[in-house]
């Protein structure tokens, strides 16, 4: 009995001390808006490094199964592309995204997508970084409009609940990968 208590009290140690602080998700005329505020238990250049590689990206979200950074534009901005898929209910779609991403080193990741290419009218991403106590903490606010159907009884909010539960199980699995990362050297 005494030794189920020692690792009882241990489990904490080795669980992971990413914390989500808050995070909020809207649903206005077609468009959905989430926000969240994260603390990583890492420093902000690993962090920082993962989330600008989309290379990465498949590792840490359930939705995105194909990623990756693209050459960069003629007036050198940084590219990516990614697949995601999802389902709501029975309704499944596979969609693609191609964009910009632009950053400010440690401060900000902006990413952006080129409508014309992508399956939607707005899907911008910006996380922002700053240092604190020893950790990191990123605040993310994601807009997205899509082109393609969502049914309109239930789809904003199971979409809304998807979005919201996705970026819970997904700051566990970002620290972690961030421990073991090595950012480029810039």
């Amino acid at each position: 009995m005494r030794a189920l208590i020692l690792i009882v009290a241990a489990l904490p140690a080795f669980a992971s001390a990413a914390t989500l602080r808050e995070v909020t998700v809207d649903h206005v005329d077609g468009t959905y808006v989430m926000r969240s505020e994260a603390w990583f238990d890492v420093g902000i250049e690993k962090i920082f490094g993962l989330l600008l590689d989309w290379d990465e990206s498949t590792k840490f979200s359930s939705v995105v199964v194909e990623s990756r950074n693209l050459a960069p534009a003629p007036d050198g901005r940084g590219r990516f592309y990614s697949r995601n898929q999802g389902c709501l209910w029975f309704f499944c779609k596979s969609f693609e995204r191609y964009g910009y991403v632009e950053h400010e080193r440690f401060k900000y990741i902006e990413a952006t997508i080129d409508p014309e290419k992508s399956d939607f009218e707005v899907s911008d991403e910006r996380w922002d970084f700053r240092e604190e106590a020893d950790g990191t903490v990123v605040i993310y606010a994601f807009k997205m409009k899509p082109k393609f159907f969502i049914p309109p009884l239930i789809g904003p909010a199971i979409l809304k609940s998807k979005l919201k539960n996705g970026g819970v199980n997904a700051i566990d699995r970002i620290e972690a990968l961030a421990r073991d990362y090595t950012p480029d050297a810039d």
